[in-house]
């Protein structure tokens, strides 16, 4: 089972309908292994000993930078069955707007083209379920983008040793409000090993 924090469960999703997950943030993300299995290793004496798939799942959060270039870290630590991390969605750069915005257009004018044809035409359902699968996916340059990035990649690798490792299907977010609060959650990221044995 995932940690506690503030009496909450690390499982459970938290998706805020009227945020935009793209617009920039400090985010205290936890991500749990299916059935809260221990896959990443062990807490002895307060430290977490990493097992091979707890060190993919550490090194690859920390190649997320690497891959977006509008990601940074702040506190991280690998427990034996989740993750608790801090990550920093920045404002979109130039390059990463343009290309945000030229996806946009194309499927805008896809979305028409799509329409336009259903119009005259009986595959119009088609269209239909590719706009509605077009607005339910992530935003380029979203925090849900980078996560699935991430839990895809892990898996990935993983697998290649242990394939029955698995993930819950969602994760817990909190979209950090202020300096006092960023610092509370820091402390207890980086206390969380130690208080393992309480939970």
């Amino acid at each position: 089972m995932c940690s506690l924090f503030r009496n909450k469960y690390r499982n459970e999703s938290f998706r805020l309908n009227s945020h935009d997950y793209s617009s920039g943030g400090t985010y205290f993300i936890t991500i749990c292994t299916h059935m809260g299995l221990s896959y990443f290793g062990n807490i002895s004496n307060g430290k977490m000993i990493l097992s091979e798939s707890g060190r993919i799942a550490f090194k690859l959060w920390y190649a997320l930078p690497e891959h977006f270039s509008f990601v940074s870290l702040d506190e991280f630590v690998v427990m034996p069955n989740h993750v608790h991390g801090i990550i920093i969605i920045q404002s979109p750069t130039a390059v990463g707007t343009l290309h945000a915005t030229s996806q946009k257009q194309q499927s805008m004018t896809t979305v028409g083209t799509l329409h336009a044809t259903s119009l005259q035409n009986a595959t119009s359902r088609r269209s239909i379920q590719n706009e509605f699968m077009s607005t339910i996916s992530p935003k380029p340059g979203s925090l849900p983008t980078v996560i699935r990035s991430y839990k895809s990649a892990v898996s990935k690798n993983i697998h290649l040793s242990d394939p029955d490792f698995s993930w819950q299907p969602r994760y817990y977010d909190h979209l950090i409000h202020s300096a006092r609060e960023l610092d509370r959650i820091r402390d207890y990221i980086i206390n969380n090993p130690i208080k393992w044995d309480y939970h």
